[in-house]
């Protein structure tokens, strides 16, 4: 079994997952589900209950993040979230500034909560706005309007300092024209941390089957999406947003913590349905997974006092391997000296060098990225660093 040793500039944070959302978003391949009516205080003592379990379990180092994900979480009664930070508070030492983030959708119920979350422990917020062009909205299957989306953005900035939204681009029928014009219109109201997304034709959605159909038309080539790509990165940056990892942009400092644990690949917690974690125990890093259908985990929490699948050590090649698909998405890329030291792990001067030679990696003393232009090959770049 093999013994890894953490950083302790990679963080450490707790991911815990709300199921339950309102409808179904046809491109959506997370982890959610439409329910009439839940048992909010039911589902309290089961995040209590793993909460209090793992807590035993990871004494030792400060949390420094929260992130309550979904499914939308801005569905949570504000007395159960409130409920949760407390019992947080109490089990881990917590950093002297943790960042503890909800997802949020634009409707009028969520954003009339916002003042009750902030209250109970919340500091920042991610909305899920996904476009600012109605008729893009009611193909993407969203409830809301693009005036509904910039109300709730300015609702939340009354409640929260920290308060970032989502877009999603490369959409059907989206031309750059259109697409500079929307995401100059998100520009304008100055955010400090936005999340841009390239649509993705995820299998098990309703995207998927309608594209099998030949139902879901005017989705963009390879070359439009690449230059709304190179577009993208350029307007978020002449307006100080620069990028820190593929698909987000933040002002110096605004950059979301919890994630960066993951894509730093530190140790998390993960508390839900389908939830993942990563932690070192005992010296071991193991990955952690809980099963995907909430009411299965939430009678397992129940019965058994536990709600996870087996657990499964990572070995040096393992944690390696996950390192370079996460740190690579960001834009300071990867140590070099960690794969070494930590992972026993050298990369290939044969596969590394086309690709520094090709303009997709960059190399600096003791760390690699890759370029603008490589990160919209990540895929094919991890391929061939990784194949055997």
């Amino acid at each position: 079994m093999t013994t890894l040793q953490d950083e302790p500039d990679t963080g450490f944070g707790l991911y815990l997952h709300w199921p339950y959302c309102q409808t179904k978003c046809p491109y959506c391949d997370f982890n959610s589900h439409v329910l009439a009516s839940i048992d909010h205080k039911r589902w309290l003592a089961g995040y209590l209950s793993e909460i209090d379990r793992l807590g035993r379990e990871t004494q030792g180092k400060p949390l420094q993040s929260v992130f309550f994900g979904g499914g939308t979480p801005s569905l949570m009664d504000p007395d159960v979230v409130a409920a949760i930070i407390d019992r947080i508070r109490s089990t881990w030492r917590m950093s002297n500034d943790p960042e503890i983030t909800i997802e949020a959708n634009p409707g009028s119920v969520e954003a009339g909560r916002f003042a009750a979350y902030a209250a109970g422990g919340v500091n920042r917020v991610s909305i899920g706005v996904q476009s600012l062009d109605d008729l893009a909205l009611r193909q993407l299957g969203r409830m809301h309007s693009a005036a509904e989306a910039l109300k709730a953005i300015d609702i939340a900035r009354t409640h929260f300092a920290r308060v970032n939204f989502d877009l999603i681009y490369a959409r059907q029928d989206q031309d750059e024209t259109s697409w500079r014009a929307e995401l100059q219109r998100a520009l304008t109201i100055h955010p400090t941390h936005i999340s841009l997304y390239q649509l993705t034709i995820e299998e098990g959605t309703v995207f998927h089957d309608r594209n099998a159909r030949g139902q879901l038309r005017g989705l963009p080539d390879e070359d439009l999406a690449a230059n709304l790509f190179l577009m993208t990165q350029d307007m978020c940056t002449k307006a100080g947003l620069n990028a820190y990892e593929v698909s987000n942009h933040a002002a110096p400092g605004e950059e979301s913590r919890h994630n960066l644990t993951y894509w730093r690949g530190g140790d998390y917690v993960g508390i839900g349905p389908g939830a993942h974690g990563r932690l070192t125990l005992g010296g071991t890093r193991v990955a952690t997974e809980c099963p995907k259908e909430p009411l299965v985990w939430l009678k397992s929490v129940e019965r058994t006092g536990r709600a996870e699948l087996d657990r499964t050590p990572l070995t040096k090649a393992d944690a390696a391997t996950e390192y370079l698909l996460m740190g690579l998405r960001l834009y300071e890329g990867v140590s070099l000296n960690r794969l070494q030291h930590q992972f026993d792990v050298t990369l290939d001067p044969a596969k590394l060098q086309p690709l520094l030679e090709q303009g997709l990696l960059s190399a600096t003393p003791g760390r690699l990225a890759a370029t603008p232009a490589g990160m919209m090959l990540l895929n094919s770049i991890l391929r061939q660093l990784l194949a055997d």
